[in-house]
């Protein structure tokens, strides 16, 4: 068992993702940039806002960028407000490394207010209060190490002795760079295949976690 599981938040704990890249499709499309839903994933998801708004910007000029942030964060709180669900199974994950003296946190790239506010709405807030990370703390981020070296620093356990739940290609190889075992959950928008080639574990369903599985990149959980 590894001393502390650092997850990420989008798509990990809280069923965000499904609700986050459709609006960010539309928006971009409505804004002069044609986009998929899948697009968005395979662009953007696990990285940073930041990184997401130099890339529109240099795309579509700096005032775009900025009415996409602006747009984009109203309709997605609004989708949060009405459907937005902690992902299945996450609390029994969660209670069962409790059982077991397993510290946990969140390094996610989100903001810190978008983190408090998902982690709020689906009622896990209460379980990472004073345990939460975010990349605006850290000059790079995902698929750099820095999130992760930042989280485990601030958690004081050494990064050999972390794991790290993703769902995202970008996390999994920020992990990966940080020297710690990535399991990649593939009941999201990202493939098993994609994270396995990463580098990750990959588990189907978040009881899967449950025994703590043995990491190998090369198979499933």
């Amino acid at each position: 068992m590894p001393d502390l599981v650092l997850f990420d938040c989008d798509g990990v704990l809280v069923d965000s993702e499904r609700l986050t890249v459709g609006v960010e499709a539309r928006v971009l499309t409505a804004l002069g940039w044609p986009m998929t839903a899948e697009e968005v994933v395979s662009r953007w998801m696990g990285r940073s806002s930041a990184a997401q708004l130099l890339e529109i910007a240099d795309r579509l000029g700096a005032e775009a960028a900025s009415t996409y942030d602006e747009l984009s964060t109203r309709d997605v709180h609004a989708a949060f407000d009405q459907h937005l669900r902690a992902v299945a199974g996450v609390e029994t994950v969660l209670d069962h490394l409790d059982r077991e003296g397993v510290a946990t946190c969140v390094a996610s790239s989100g903001t810190p207010d978008r983190i408090r506010r998902t982690l709020r709405i689906t009622g896990l807030w209460d379980r990472f209060e004073g345990r939460v990370f975010s990349a605006v703390e850290v000059p790079q981020g995902k698929p750099a190490p820095d999130l992760f070296l930042h989280a485990a620093s601030g958690m004081a356990v050494r990064p050999s002795r972390c794991a790290v739940v993703e769902d995202s290609v970008y996390g999994v190889r920020a992990a990966v760079a940080a020297g710690m075992p990535a399991y990649g959950y593939a009941g999201g928008l990202t493939s098993g295949a994609d994270l396995a080639a990463a580098g990750a574990t990959t588990f189907e369903e978040m009881r899967d976690l449950v025994p703590w599985p043995t990491h190998s990149s090369s198979s499933s959980a």
